[in-house]
């Protein structure tokens, strides 16, 4: 993400005069969105001067980092000795499954003992990435037999974690976004399911986008919000590749808080969502 308020910079210093055109087109292309780009400019245009290329990267940088709350993504442990159920949902090739491995671990990480459930079944090659990521990070797993159905895998996985008293359960669902109905259904049933055994589960919903898919990433977060109530997201690829902007995108038309981001293939190169490191790695 370094790239964004080094590219403006770039293409806008040495201008004697800054067309508005053309810093509404550079933000836009840096997956700002529409809605958050008029603001910056309005902002701008409200200076009642002409402005530098420091001031449409100052403007941009003090409407992200508006745009986010106040960071308190912290995830207490329940006092009732329930598991805290997390839904890991998301389009394949985002790095959902990789991405539901490192949060299990960053829970591990803090002492939180935390169970994996493998319930994309539809796609064998999700399962057994998730188990081969629960053996390298040493962290339990439940899985289901190829194209079991999802809601039975996170029931008995929600089981188990009710008995052996695990703090986490996290579920890495719905690995495609084939059509909605069918999304809805799925999703709906495996929440139906959940609460049986917990009328309060599932507790948190992260939907994982991938950083450098722009505006695809804003059209798979519309479509996942109308199929199940999305808490937040997981970011993947903010390392270096100029982009990050979409996540303020997303914020500001759905009202979805990034929560975790992932920054590399490595286990440790993921983390709670913090706006101040967020504004700062887009430099």
């Amino acid at each position: 993400m370094a790239g964004l308020f080094k590219g403006i910079l770039n293409k806008l210093s040495d201008r004697a005069e800054i067309d508005w055109d053309e810093i509404e087109a550079l933000l836009i292309a840096s997956d700002l969105g529409v809605k958050l780009t008029m603001e910056i400019i309005d902002a701008l245009k409200a200076l009642g001067r002409r402005v530098s290329a420091e001031d449409v990267v100052e403007a941009t940088r003090y409407h992200i980092a508006k745009e986010f709350p106040d960071d308190d993504h912290t995830l207490d442990l329940r006092d009732d000795g329930m598991p805290f159920v997390i839904l890991v949902v998301g389009v394949n090739g985002t790095g959902k499954t990789t991405s539901t491995a490192k949060l299990a671990n960053l829970f591990k990480q803090s002492g939180a003992s935390t169970l994996l459930a493998a319930a994309d079944t539809f796609r064998a090659a999700a399962v057994e990435q998730l188990e081969r990521w629960a053996q390298r990070l040493d962290i339990d797993i439940v899985k289901g037999s190829p194209n079991a159905d999802p809601a039975s895998v996170c029931y008995t996985a929600h089981q188990r974690a009710i008995n052996e008293e695990h703090q986490f359960l996290i579920c890495d669902t719905a690995g495609r976004l084939h059509t909605r109905h069918n999304l809805m259904e799925e999703l709906a049933k495996i929440r139906r399911i959940l609460a049986k055994q917990d009328e309060t589960a599932p507790h948190l919903t992260l939907l994982v986008v991938d950083a450098t898919t722009g505006t695809n990433a804003l059209s798979q977060a519309r479509e996942f919000q109308k199929a199940v109530p999305i808490d937040g997201l997981i970011v993947t690829k903010l390392d270096g590749s100029g982009k990050g902007g979409i996540v303020a995108a997303i914020h500001k038309e759905l009202g979805i808080p990034p929560r975790f981001i992932g920054t590399g293939e490595e286990p440790d190169q993921f983390d709670a969502f913090t706006k101040e490191d967020f504004v700062g790695r887009i430099l």
